[in-house]
C-alpha cells in the first residue's frame, strides 16, 4: 500500500475530530446548538455563546462534555502527527499506538457524553453532525493506525 494513502486517513480522521468538536454541533434544539465545549443559544433575539449550565445537567455529564472535546483535540494532534511522520517516509510504530490510545480514549467520553445528554426541559434534541464526524474521525484513525502497525515496510510511488 502507498505511503500517500494512508497517511490521508489519519489527516482525514484527524480532521473529522477537530471539526466536530470544535465547529460541529452534537444536538440542535430549536435555535439552541449544543457541543463539547459549549453551546449557541438565541434567547429573546440576542444570540450568543453560552456554557452547558443552562441545559440542567449533572457536574458528570458537563465534565464528560469537556472531556470529549479534549479527547477530540489530543486524537487530532496525534493523527495529524501519524500523517506528518507518513509524509517525511517514516513508519511512526509508537505514534499509531499512541493514536488507538487517545481513540479509544475519545470514544468512552464521547459515547458517554451521548448516552447520558439530559436533553432541554422536555423539548425535542436533534442529533446533528458531531457526532458522526466524531465517529467518522475514530475510524478513519484506527484504520490509519491498523496500517501502520501491519506494514512490514511502506514504499512510496
Amino acid at each position: 500500500m502507498s505511503l500517500k494513502f494512508w497517511w490521508t486517513l489519519a489527516l482525514a480522521g484527524a480532521c473529522a475530530f477537530a471539526v466536530s468538536v470544535w465547529v460541529g454541533d452534537w444536538w440542535t434544539v430549536g435555535d439552541a446548538t449544543i457541543g463539547p465545549f459549549g453551546s449557541r443559544a438565541c434567547f429573546g433575539g440576542e444570540c450568543s455563546a453560552r456554557g452547558l449550565a443552562w441545559i440542567g445537567a449533572d457536574d458528570l455529564w458537563m465534565r464528560s462534555a469537556i472531556a470529549t472535546g479534549v479527547a477530540g483535540v489530543v486524537a487530532m494532534f496525534v493523527l495529524t502527527g501519524v500523517a506528518g511522520a507518513a509524509a517525511a517516509r517514516r513508519v511512526p510504530r509508537l505514534l499509531a499506538r499512541t493514536s488507538l490510545v487517545s481513540i479509544i480514549t475519545a470514544g468512552a467520553c464521547g459515547l458517554y457524553f451521548v448516552a447520558k445528554f439530559p436533553g432541554v426541559g422536555g423539548a425535542t434534541a436533534h442529533v446533528d453532525l458531531g457526532p458522526r464526524l466524531f465517529a467518522l474521525g475514530a475510524l478513519l484513525g484506527i484504520a490509519s493506525a491498523i496500517v501502520v502497525l501491519r506494514s512490514h515496510h511502506l514504499r512510496t510511488r
